[in-house]
């Protein structure tokens, strides 16, 4: 491999910093390029790095297709492009000197390999992460959460059959997108996940899924959430059958409740924690639980009231300012885009095509039955499962831990920004949500590491605390021409040190110096 000298950063005269008192001398009269320091000597987090270390000519190309989108790739605390791993994280996270080898060994077409290589290895990875997270943290794997989300391109991935429009959680619906199912466990351990066509729909996910995960980890008796809209009625059936073995927990849409009403509306509420009640009755060989909660009812309520006031006041301003009728539509318009649902607890009165707008034919009032009847449903949710001997209370605490997978989502979308895509090659896109996937594998390894040993800290502190280590690079002049070389990683302060010996992290052994020409 060609060894580099010093980096482009070297030759731009950095100051080197000087963390050895009384050794000012060494430095003076040096001429030349001298290392800068190199910040964030713990942002390491090696699981793809012994690819990266194997050798450029071990690294085959599966074949000559190239992929120019400049997409980027996941380090767990500074998501960016292949070509900026390279150049910029490298150097800067002094991966050099803890892996004694230079820049060209992170070199972008070798990272781009590095994804055709390990997207083989998917299945075998979520083997192995179930027996880890069973030693790490004793995980249960009977209650197993799944949900979706999507994730978008950007350019036109003509090479990618995947890529269509669909259903944009992301509220992108003029790119196009893939679509990632995902199966957690309750504390928010992931276990597998898939990636699919943009225009996929929910519905159609759900058998699929289960084939795999009884594949990859044998027939078990296992329990799965789900919020209402994955399974359809004919998966929940064959999830009914005796052989099977399969047990669901899933939400319903709420109007449901209103069909249901004449079988639960005489039954008593049963109290299964502060603020949470119960109705239960059994329906077609399913246990059905009404659940109240009273934190959840005032939370939709004011939410609701929120955007309602928000709207009134834009009516309001409207038929105090009474403008023209095509802009008053345009008004109306974006004033309903921005109320959603509440909008239909107003009654707009409008002016014909053929009237002005005056005070008099331009007028609204709220629906006030309906609104109250709305308040009312708040914090009502109706379950459906075929668990028919289960604790209501058990049931409830299953469902409202969806909440973990939710969080798995927000945490890929911002902290590991997998979004947008820029690959234009099929196999890259996937190998690229891999790469979130193990980003986010290592996040939720420290979470639990911190809940354990430092409850109350998050990952982000945690990197912030650490981001004050620094590898820094004595050069000192020899009376040869040479140079002896220092590297030394910086003493830690007393806070971080203490957060340290919290969460069991030793520092490395000084590297030993160097003597170059």
């Amino acid at each position: 491999m060609q060894d580099f000298p010093c980096s482009p950063a070297e030759s731009e005269g950095f100051a080197v910093p000087r963390p050895l008192e009384g050794r000012a001398e060494a430095h003076e009269g040096v001429k030349g390029p001298l290392r800068r320091d190199y910040r964030r000597a713990l942002d390491s987090s090696g699981p793809l790095w012994s690819l990266y270390l194997e050798g450029e000519n071990s690294v085959v190309w599966p074949g000559r297709e190239c992929d120019y989108s400049g997409g980027e790739d996941r380090d767990p605390l500074h998501p960016g492009s292949e070509f900026g791993l390279h150049r910029q994280w490298f150097v800067d996270s002094a991966m050099d000197e803890l892996l004694e080898t230079d820049f060209a060994v992170a070199a972008k077409d070798r990272l781009y390999r590095c994804l055709d290589r390990v997207l083989p290895h998917k299945q075998e990875l979520f083997v192995w992460l179930r027996q880890k997270w069973a030693d790490l943290f004793h995980s249960d794997f009977e209650v197993l959460l799944y949900d979706l989300t999507s994730t978008y391109f950007e350019g036109e991935l003509e090479q990618n059959p995947k890529a269509k429009r669909g259903y944009s959680r992301d509220k992108r619906p003029d790119c196009l997108q893939l679509v990632i199912a995902l199966v957690v466990t309750t504390d928010g351990l992931p276990l597998a996940y898939e990636v699919m066509e943009g225009n996929t729909s929910d519905r159609t996910t759900l058998p699929g899924f289960l084939k795999e995960i009884e594949e990859t980890y044998g027939k078990a008796r296992r329990v799965w959430v789900m919020d209402r809209g994955i399974p359809s009625e004919a998966i929940l059936q064959d999830m009914r059958d005796p052989e099977r073995q399969a047990f669901y927990l899933v939400g319903t849409p709420k109007s449901r409740i209103n069909q249901h009403e004449k079988k639960w509306l005489d039954l008593p509420w049963q109290k299964v924690r502060d603020s949470v009640e119960v109705k239960l009755y059994e329906h077609e060989g399913e246990l059905y639980v009404l659940a109240k909660s009273g934190g959840r009812q005032a939370k939709e309520n004011a939410m609701r009231r929120k955007r309602l006031t928000r709207l009134l006041r834009k009516l309001r301003a409207m038929r105090k300012s009474l403008p023209k009728r095509d802009q008053l539509l345009l008004r109306i318009g974006a004033a309903k885009k921005e109320a959603g649902r509440a909008f239909g607890f107003v009654k707009i009165q409008m002016p014909a095509a053929d009237q002005a707008v005056t005070r008099e034919t331009f007028s609204f009032q709220v629906d006030k039955a309906k609104l109250k009847a709305a308040e009312q449903r708040d914090g009502h949710y109706l379950l459906r499962s075929n668990l028919t001997g289960e604790d209501p209370a058990v049931l409830w605490t299953r469902y409202v831990q969806l909440t973990q997978i939710e969080s798995v989502f927000r945490s890929l979308k911002s902290e590991l920004s997998i979004r947008p895509i820029r690959h234009q090659l099929e196999h890259r896109a996937d190998a690229h949500i891999l790469i979130a996937f193990l980003a986010y594998c290592l996040q939720v390894t420290l979470k639990n590491r911190l809940m354990m040993h430092a409850p109350g800290l998050t990952p982000a502190a945690v990197f912030e605390k650490l981001a004050t280590i620094q590898m820094v690079e004595v050069w000192i002049p020899m009376v040869d021409g040479r140079w002896l070389v220092l590297p030394r990683h910086t003493q830690p302060e007393k806070d971080v040190q203490a957060l340290l010996n919290q969460i069991r992290i030793t520092l490395p052994s000084q590297p030993p110096p160097r003597i170059k020409g």
